[in-house]
C-alpha cells in the first residue's frame, strides 16, 4: 500500500528582503505529484501536523541555512493546541526553533479563537516565529490578527492594487512590531508597488518562482526610489536591512564553525547563541579562518570552544534606524568595522544580522535621491517629499494642517527689482520655514532642541510657491514667521498669502484630494490685501480669512466681475457684513467671503 509521502514533493520560495535584494528566507511548499493531499490536510489536523514535519525533514537534505516558512492550517492549530510533528523534526534535525515560521493559513471561519491563541502562544514559548498568511483575499479578522501579533504578515499581491489598504497595513505592522510581506509578485509593476506600499518582504514568480533546489540568485527590480522617509526622519528602519544569521550553539566546536564557513562562502560571519537564542559571540569570517589557517592553528583550535576565538557581539534592537545602527559600529576598534551586526527582539533574541555594506549603500543612495529633489536655490526638497509624507500620515489616521505659501505679485518683483532680487526674496523665505521645521523660530514645539518627527516639513515647488505641512498645532508659529515680518526686494516692500487646509483624520484619501481641497483656499487668500491667511477644512464647507482685507468692489463700465463672485440671495453686501458665495472645486465645498 502507497503512502501519502511516496509521491510527495516539497519545493522552495525565497522570501526576498526589497532593501537588499538578499533571500531573506525558504517557504517550503508541498507539491504532491498525485491525488490532493493539502485538501486532506484541510480536513485531517494530524496529517497537516505530518506535512510540516516532513517540509522540515526536506529542507535539511537541501542542506540549507536559511530560516524557514512552513505553513499549517489554523484549524489545524487550535484542534492540535500546536504541532508537535513539526516540534520533533526541528529537534530532530538539529534546527533552532526561531529558525521557523509557522505560516498560519485560512480559512479562520468556524475555528475556535480562544483555541487558535492558545496554540499560537504554545508554538511562540517553544522559540517558533509567526506568520498570518493571506491576509487581505482570505477571511482573518482584524481584531484575530491583532491578537496573534505575528512576527510577519502576508499580504496577497491583489491588494496592490488598493495601496491605502497596504499603507495601513504597515501602520498596523509597524505597531504590533511585525514585518510586511507581499506574496504572488509577478510583475515588476507589482513589485515597484510593494516596495513604495512600505512592504519589506516579498515572493513571487517574478523574484523567483518554487524550484525543487533552494534558489541562491533572485531577480529584483532596480528601485525606482527606495521610499525612504524625508530627511527630517530618523532614517530607514534596521528590519528593512535584516539578512538571515547564520547561527550554532554557544558551545559549539571551532572545527564545526569552520565546517559551517567553508561550506557556505556567502556567510560572512557566526553568531554564537545561548538555549535561548541570545547572542553570546561573535566570529568573524576572516579573522576565524585566518586563525585557523595558521602553523598548528588547525590543531590548536578545531577541537576547542569556538568562543575563544570570537568576539563580544554588537546587538541593535528591532526599532533601531540605519544611523544607530552605523553609531554601533564606530564603537570599538577598527578590524571590527566589517562584523555583523545582530538584531535582536525585545527578548534579546538573535532574529538576524545586518551589514555595514548594506546600510552605507542605502544611505548614500537615499542622500542622492534627496539631493536630486532639491530646489537648487533655496536647497528645500520639492514637492515628492511633502506628498509622500502627507499620504504616510494619512495613512497612520493622523490630522494635519497642509498650507501653500507664495509672494503676491511675484512677477512684478522680478520685473521691477531684478531676478536677483527676486532669488534673494525667494531664499530669505526658504531660510525662515526652514527654521520653522527645525523648531527654531519663537513658539516653535521643540522636544529637547529639536522638532519631533514629522512635525513640520517644507517643500519648494517651484517659483515662489512653498508647501508647508505640520500638526494643526503648528500653524500659529508658521503664520507667525512669515506674515508678522517686513518683506522687500529692491527697497520694495512685498506681501505674502498663506493658504492652509485643516485635514481630519479620514477626511482625504490621499495627497491629490488634500492639493485639491487647497487649491480654493489659494486662490481666496490671493484675492486678500496684503499679507493674508486663509484657512478651511477638508470635506467642510466654507473657510476663515485669518489674515488680510478684501478688495474694494469697483463700479463702473471697468469693472469685470471675476469667477469668484457669485451674485444672488447668499451676498448680502452691506456696510460691515460679509458675503458668502458658496462654489464646489473638486469635491471640497469653499465658501468665498467678500466684505465692504
Amino acid at each position: 500500500m502507497h503512502s501519502w509521502t511516496d509521491t510527495l514533493r516539497f519545493a522552495f520560495q525565497p522570501v526576498v528582503n526589497l532593501t537588499t535584494g538578499g533571500v531573506a528566507a525558504l517557504e517550503i511548499l508541498a507539491r504532491p505529484e498525485t491525488g490532493d493531499v493539502l485538501a486532506e490536510a484541510r480536513r485531517d489536523p494530524g496529517l497537516d501536523g505530518r506535512l510540516a514535519g516532513a517540509a522540515v525533514r526536506a529542507a535539511v537534505h537541501r542542506e540549507t541555512l536559511l530560516p524557514l516558512h512552513v505553513n499549517v492550517f489554523a484549524g489545524t492549530l487550535a484542534d492540535l493546541g500546536g504541532v508537535p510533528a513539526l516540534r520533533d523534526a526541528v529537534r530532530e534535525t538539529g534546527r533552532m526553533p526561531w529558525e521557523v515560521t509557522v505560516d498560519v493559513c485560512p480559512p479562520y471561519t468556524h475555528v475556535p479563537r480562544a483555541a487558535l491563541l492558545e496554540a499560537v502562544s504554545t508554538l511562540r514559548s517553544q522559540g517558533f516565529r509567526i506568520c498570518a498568511d493571506g491576509v487581505g483575499d482570505g477571511d482573518a479578522p482584524l481584531r484575530l490578527l491583532t491578537d496573534m501579533a505575528p512576527e510577519l504578515v502576508k499580504l496577497d499581491a491583489s491588494l496592490l492594487a488598493r495601496p491605502a489598504a497596504v499603507r495601513a497595513m504597515r501602520t498596523l505592522c509597524d505597531e504590533l512590531g511585525a514585518l510586511l510581506a507581499v506574496e504572488g509578485v509577478e510583475t515588476e509593476a507589482q513589485c515597484a508597488a510593494a516596495r513604495a506600499a512600505g512592504a519589506q518582504l516579498a515572493q513571487g514568480e517574478l523574484l523567483a518562482p518554487p524550484a525543487r533546489l533552494p534558489a541562491t540568485d533572485v531577480y529584483v527590480p532596480a528601485p525606482r526610489s527606495l521610499g525612504f522617509p524625508p530627511a527630517s526622519r530618523p532614517g530607514p528602519s534596521v528590519r528593512e536591512f535584516v539578512r538571515p544569521a547564520a547561527l550554532l550553539p554557544a558551545t559549539a566546536s571551532a572545527g564545526q564553525v569552520r565546517a559551517l564557513l567553508t561550506g557556505t562562502p556567502e556567510v560572512s560571519g557566526v553568531l554564537l547563541v545561548d538555549r535561548a537564542g541570545v547572542p553570546v559571540r561573535s566570529v568573524h569570517r576572516s579573522r576565524f579562518l585566518l586563525s585557523m589557517s595558521g602553523r598548528y592553528g588547525h590543531a590548536l583550535y578545531a577541537d576547542r570552544p569556538a568562543a575563544k576565538l570570537g568576539d563580544p557581539p554588537r546587538t541593535v534592537g528591532l526599532d533601531a534606524t540605519a544611523w544607530e545602527v552605523l553609531d554601533v559600529v564606530a564603537v570599538g576598534g577598527r578590524d571590527r568595522t566589517s562584523d555583523d551586526v545582530a538584531v535582536v527582539d525585545e527578548g534579546g533574541r538573535c532574529v538576524g544580522v545586518v551589514r555595514l555594506a548594506d546600510l552605507v549603500r542605502a544611505l548614500a543612495e537615499s542622500r542622492v535621491e534627496e539631493a536630486a529633489g532639491l530646489n537648487p536655490l533655496t536647497r528645500l526638497p520639492g514637492s515628492d517629499a511633502i506628498t509622500g509624507e502627507v499620504d504616510r500620515r494619512i495613512a497612520e489616521g493622523r490630522a494635519f494642517a497642509l498650507s501653500w505659501l507664495d509672494v503676491d505679485h511675484f512677477k512684478q518683483v522680478n520685473d521691477g527689482s531684478g531676478f536677483a532680487a527676486g532669488d534673494e526674496l525667494i531664499r530669505g523665505v526658504g531660510r525662515v520655514l526652514q527654521r520653522v521645521a527645525d523648531g527654531s523660530v519663537a513658539g516653535g514645539r521643540t522636544v529637547g532642541g529639536r522638532t519631533p518627527a514629522g512635525a513640520t516639513c517644507v517643500g519648494h515647488i517651484g517659483g515662489d510657491d512653498f508647501l508647508v505641512l505640520t500638526d494643526p498645532e503648528g500653524l500659529a508659529p508658521l503664520a507667525a514667521s512669515v506674515l508678522d515680518v517686513s518683506w522687500s526686494a529692491g527697497g520694495k516692500s512685498v506681501t505674502l498669502s498663506l493658504a492652509t487646509v485643516l485635514c481630519a483624520p479620514g477626511s482625504v484619501a490621499d495627497h491629490r484630494q488634500a492639493a485639491a481641497c487647497l487649491a480654493p483656499l489659494k486662490k481666496a487668500a490671493k484675492g486678500l490685501h496684503g499679507a493674508s491667511w486663509v484657512v478651511g477644512r477638508a470635506g467642510v464647507p466654507g473657510h476663515e480669512v485669518r489674515r488680510g482685507a478684501a478688495p474694494e468692489t469697483e463700479t463702473g463700465p471697468e469693472a469685470v466681475p471675476g469667477p469668484e463672485t457669485v451674485p444672488g440671495p447668499e451676498t448680502v453686501p452691506g456696510p460691515g457684513r460679509a458675503g458668502h458665495a458658496v462654489t464646489e472645486t473638486a469635491g471640497c465645498a469653499v465658501t468665498e467671503i467678500a466684505q465692504e
